[in-house]
């Protein structure tokens, strides 16, 4: 299986539970890696694969329009997108705020599930 990574997203979201967190969107760092089929490379073909920079564009979108109170939630919503509406076959996702305490330069999940 081929990889297909995005690294270190910077995205604004409206997650947390806390009034201040409600208040107004989050800077979240977001990292992702999903497999594609191999045979894109082969046929260098782009409707064989992923196209990265529609995920980047759907996430961006769907992040816009909601709010979840946990980051884990919001990992998981992200997953199934990838899963279901990109057909990916594994996906690997890390998320993290940015900033949140003192002292703390990120916190957050990290979520790994594959298409069964």
């Amino acid at each position: 299986m081929d990889f297909i990574f995005i690294e270190d997203m910077r995205v604004e979201a409206h997650v947390g539970i806390y009034d201040r967190e409600r208040a107004a969107p989050q800077t979240l760092d977001l990292s992702l890696t999903f497999g594609v089929p191999d045979e894109a490379a082969q046929d260098d073909d782009i409707a064989k694969t992923i196209d990265y920079a529609v995920v980047i564009t759907r996430i961006r979108s769907e992040l816009a329009a909601r709010h979840f109170n946990l980051l884990e939630t919001l990992g998981e919503y992200l997953i199934g997108l990838l899963l279901d509406e990109f057909r990916a076959p594994w996906v690997k996702i890390s998320i993290a705020k940015v900033g949140i305490a003192k002292g703390v330069k990120r916190v957050g999940v990290q979520i790994e599930r594959e298409r069964i």
